[in-house]
């Protein structure tokens, strides 16, 4: 197993700039290299003034910050970038990459739902935040958005998260928004004390995404990271009760405002450099033995645990980029990429074949359309998967390589490098 230091930032805010800078000076500091970054939403890729329209939130708040620069060419992510979207985004240009694809060189936007394979680990996630009004309707919004359509494009739909729900289990799962009642899992009181806004929505159920929450309980991904509430928040989610292994008795035993979309923020500490280690399932056994007989029922077997982790946005004093380290599955570097140039970001050809069998359900109007069963919709995706693997590899030169297929292509001319401001009534206030 190989490791892999894996950066995770909470809500980016356009802050590119600063996000990489504080990279590096973790990397300076404790003398490795990170070797891929995830944004969990608020990402904000605005490549111009007029996708600065398009995001939801007062317009003291729209400002034209570093994006522009890494879309244009001007700069380059020094770090393989991989994001959502949350509920404050260019969402006319998250739209062109409904299913994914390259915002910038390096910087790889995961869609409104999606999965990729990174050096063999699988790392899944959804855009947006959860509306009940907006869960049961198709992809209806259309530009020009209006006041209620700017809104409810970043609402998730039940589409993306019966989607998901098909997946094997992801190592690494990304949305912006929590899953619903995650604050019971971890350090509740402290929860409450640093942000006392919450507890009335964490006393009535109110707070996060219950579809959310019924994917983490279906995946049991070993990690889940996740921003929005601009604060930092761990939780373990355990999966299941331990269960006992049957043996046979003789023989030898051995996881910013708007419309009730955002939170209020306050201050906290400083950002977080720690390292934390990806091993949750570790059994720490005691240097004693009690001298009795040998007993004829085995340990249980402990539940697998899901680990969240959710962090602030970009600002000075905040905990808003930590590293963990992760040990990668074992896979052939040599049909997959060049190990000089960083980490091989594949497609997942369970998502290829979930997308697939999904395509003739995908509504763009208000009404959705009924969804197959569970099992008749994991039925189509085996199908789809037989198909994905026959076809997919001879068009991507014997492999899975993202970079085979999907190149990055600008469809919108950016402003200049040196440019910046914020919007005030509708006309930008350039710097």
């Amino acid at each position: 197993m190989k490791a892999f230091q894996i950066a995770i930032q909470g809500c980016c805010h356009g802050d590119l700039d600063a996000i990489y800078g504080r990279i590096e000076q973790i990397e300076n500091a404790n003398g490795y290299k990170v070797d891929l970054l995830l944004v969990c939403g608020d990402f904000q890729a605005m490549r111009n003034w007029s996708d600065l329209t398009t995001m939801a939130c007062p317009d003291k708040y729209k400002e034209i910050k570093d994006f522009h620069k890494y879309y244009s060419g001007a700069r380059k992510a020094p770090i393989p970038t991989i994001v959502i979207g949350g509920n404050h985004e260019a969402s006319n240009y998250l739209w062109e990459l409904y299913h994914g694809g390259w915002l910038a060189h390096n910087i790889y936007f995961l869609g409104h739902a999606g999965s990729v394979m990174v050096n063999g680990l699988r790392i899944s996630g959804a855009s947006g935040i959860h509306k009940d009004h907006d869960f049961n309707l198709g992809h209806y919004e259309k530009l020009p958005y209006d006041k209620r359509t700017l809104r409810s494009i970043y609402h998730v739909r039940e589409y993306c998260v019966r989607k998901l729900s098909l997946l094997p289990q992801p190592d690494i799962f990304l949305s912006h928004d929590w899953p619903g009642s995650i604050a019971h899992y971890g350090d509740l009181q402290s929860l409450v004390r640093h942000k006392g806004h919450l507890k009335t929505d964490i006393d009535s159920g109110r707070l996060g995404s219950p579809p959310f929450m019924g994917l983490l309980k279906t995946l049991k991904p070993k990690w889940w990271f996740a921003a929005h509430m601009h604060t930092r928040f761990e939780a373990t989610v355990p999966h299941g009760e331990p269960e006992a292994v049957k043996i046979n008795t003789l023989a030898n035993p051995d996881e910013i405002v708007i419309d009730g979309d955002e939170v209020v923020d306050n201050p906290t500490t400083e950002c977080s450099d720690v390292v934390l280690k990806a091993n949750p399932d570790e059994i720490t056994l005691s240097d004693e033995e009690l001298d009795v007989a040998i007993s004829l029922q085995p340990p249980p077997t402990p539940p697998s645990v899901t680990n969240f982790l959710a962090l602030d946005k970009c600002l000075p004093k905040r905990q808003f980029l930590e590293v963990i380290d992760i040990a990668t599955p074992e896979f052939d570097e040599s049909k997959s990429t060049n190990p000089s140039i960083g980490p091989a970001l594949s497609f997942d050809p369970t998502w290829l074949a979930i997308t697939r069998a999904f395509h003739p359900h995908l509504s763009l109007s208000p009404l959705q359309a009924a969804f197959p069963s569970e099992s008749h919709a994991r039925t189509l995706v085996e199908r789809e998967l037989q198909w994905v693997n026959e076809n997919v590899p001879s068009k991507l030169n014997g492999g899975w390589l993202v970079l085979d297929n999907q190149k990055f292509v600008q469809t919108a001319a950016p402003i200049a490098p040196t440019e910046s401001g914020k919007m005030k009534d509708g006309t930008p206030q350039r710097k």
